[in-house]
């Protein structure tokens, strides 16, 4: 189904893309099936060359998938998306499908620790030289680049400490060295920051968190113009596979439905419960992005449009005291994931960043007595009092 992009995006969420069989159906159809049948061998061999745009093989088409992609790109404001099997597959496949041996990648240091490895261990073990910047330092990214630099790559808020870069003037300064941004854009969703109209080449999103937001499969999801993800991404992903199932991409499209509501409801609990936990006496630093008093409260008024439903927050006595914290909840969960319409909260020093070393945790300002919290659906009364009697056995 073809939708107007004049159209709000609470509308593309619920009808872009939508393919209907011969039956009709209302709900997206699942189609379960790892190939395609042709009429004829002169079909097949059209299918194979481009000639007929019909389907071949599930691993690179399918018209579960190809739903949920034509509906990401129009919410996002794309020409074109793929999905993949997770988050981290999307990630490593938008800057691995930009470079070759004896390129070179500038990324900001603050970033989930999958996506760090893969810049700084993985890139480098093929000849692909990656440099870690303050990603806050405009000077920084400038100094950074080389003559064989092709790409810039940056999580926004950031992931823990939910610091927030200023994707158009990093944009600037990669287009200006001859590179592509990539941006993840997990943690504000597309519902609150639109890197692309903000200068990005590419955004890319675990669909594992906001998009299914309820706990159930894995995704991810690259998006950025039609040239761009013709040359770098689609060839890759047919070749080598990190295929999205049919069954999780039916999921997706039926949490997109609801990720408006979802999202600015979890919204609306996080800022009420950022208030009441930035004056609370164990609380020793709070950071959200829709408070006055975030560090970079400039940047997030010119480029979100929301402040998310994550919060980070420093519990007073370090680690022991944080594991306290954690061990004496009852409603909010102990988990890694985020984006849930059940609040979960993780210990990132131990968890998410525990491969750093203390000297890079410190230097991007995850202590031991720092938590991230995802706040969910529940009635915000209730999870501050969770939070509240826990934070009292710190």
């Amino acid at each position: 189904m073809s939708v107007s992009r004049d159209l709000k995006p609470e509308t593309r969420l619920v009808h872009a893309g939508t393919l209907r069989s011969q039956f009709g159906e209302t709900s997206e159809a699942l189609f379960l099936t790892q190939g395609f049948v042709y009429g004829s061998a002169e079909q097949c061999e059209a299918r194979f060359t481009g000639a007929d745009p019909g389907y071949q093989y599930s691993r690179f088409s399918n018209p579960t998938v190809h739903m949920l992609e034509t509906r990401m790109a129009a919410f996002e404001g794309a020409e074109a998306a793929r999905a993949t099997a997770t988050g981290m597959a999307a990630v490593h496949n938008a800057i691995i499908g930009q470079v070759k041996a004896g390129d070179h990648v500038i990324a900001a240091k603050a970033l989930f620790g999958s996506c760090r490895w893969v810049v700084e261990d993985f890139l480098p073990r093929f000849g692909v030289a990656s440099t870690l910047v303050n990603g806050l330092d405009l000077d920084e990214w400038r100094s950074a680049v080389r003559p064989n630099t092709k790409v810039f790559f940056l999580e926004s808020p950031t992931n823990p400490t939910l610091d927030v870069l200023d994707i158009s003037a990093i944009a600037a300064i990669a287009h200006e060295a001859g590179a592509r941004l990539v941006v993840d854009n997990v943690f504000a969703t597309a519902i609150y920051q639109s890197p692309l109209a903000l200068g990005a080449d590419c955004v890319v999103y675990s669909a594992t968190k906001h998009i299914d937001g309820q706990g159930r499969c894995l995704g991810g999801v690259i998006l950025g113009s039609e040239k761009f993800i013709q040359d770098n991404i689609h060839n890759l992903l047919r070749q080598t596979g990190p295929a999205m199932s049919p069954f999780n991409a039916w999921v997706l499209l039926k949490g997109l439905e609801t990720l408006p509501l979802r999202v600015a409801r979890q919204t609306q609990n996080a800022a009420a419960i950022a208030d009441l936990l930035a004056s609370h006496p164990r609380i020793t630093r709070l950071i959200y992005p829709g408070r006055p008093d975030h560090p970079q409260a400039a940047t997030i008024k010119k480029q979100m449009r929301g402040g998310s439903n994550l919060i980070a927050f420093e519990v007073a006595g370090g680690k022991p005291a944080a594991f306290r914290f954690l061990n004496a909840l009852k409603l909010v969960h102990i988990t890694n994931n985020l984006g849930d319409a059940k609040s979960l909260i993780t210990h990132p020093a131990t968890t998410t960043h525990q491969r750093l070393t203390p000297a890079a945790r410190a230097e991007l300002g995850i202590t031991d007595g720092l938590v991230r919290l995802s706040v969910g659906l529940e009635h915000p009364d209730d999870i501050a009092a969770d939070l509240t009697v826990a934070l009292e056995k710190a």
